[in-house]
């Protein structure tokens, strides 16, 4: 009951930001940004785990270093770097889990739109001479890309669809931010954020009950 009232006033707040952030005083819209991540951070503490401490754990990781990230992407390449430490937790996690193997159709799918947007982006950096962030960048597209291929692994949807939620956020701030400006930008990044991050830790209970059943 309690968990479910969480959830119920992170998607408020989430929702909150997302929609009428220009109605926040400047001095809060970080507040306002980040109490979300906060409180999807309690989610996933507060969440029973039973015989996946590692996996909880992991996630739990994860989530504190993207808090970090929506706090110091201001300075871009420091959050991009929070971000990245915690794709890796989250691929540390979901390779924890041995559920499944990812289909061969997603390992293309997945390749093909990386390599896609690496020419794309990445390409377009070079041209400018901006050499150390298209590295960077390149290093980040990766990774995001592991996590959502090793998110098939775990057997759950909630975790499979927040991964992916997670590189449509991510590739909709990386062509708003390098290509060009996309309409309703901040809405879509941040909804498709908040949702992915949601997702991800409500996968904690979901994978305990498909190893529950594994275990007896």
């Amino acid at each position: 009951m309690l968990r479910n009232i969480l959830l119920g006033f992170i998607v408020v707040l989430a929702l909150y930001y997302v929609f009428f952030i220009n109605s926040i005083s400047q001095p809060f819209v970080m507040v306002f940004k980040l109490l979300p991540m906060l409180l999807i951070l309690l989610l996933a503490i507060m969440t029973k785990a039973e015989n996946i401490i590692p996996y909880k754990t992991l996630i739990i990781i994860a989530l504190i270093f993207c808090a970090f990230g929506d706090y110091t992407i201001q300075w871009f390449i420091i959050g991009l770097a929070c971000f990245l430490v915690g794709h890796l937790f989250y691929i540390r996690a979901f390779l924890s889990t041995k559920e499944n193997t990812a289909p061969l159709w997603i390992t293309i799918c997945l390749s093909i739109y990386g390599l896609s947007m690496m020419i794309w982006i990445g390409g377009s950096l070079i041209k400018e001479d901006n050499m150390i962030l298209a590295i960077a960048v390149f290093a980040y597209m990766i990774v995001i890309l592991i996590m959502g291929w090793t998110s098939f692994k775990t057997g759950s949807k909630f975790a499979i669809v927040g991964a992916i939620l997670f590189i449509i956020s991510d590739s909709i701030l990386a062509i708003n931010k390098f290509m060009f400006p996309v309409e309703y930008s901040h809405q879509l990044i941040m909804l498709t954020y908040y949702s992915a991050q949601i997702l991800i830790a409500l996968s904690i209970p979901k994978y305990s009950a498909i190893r529950s059943k594994v275990i007896q």
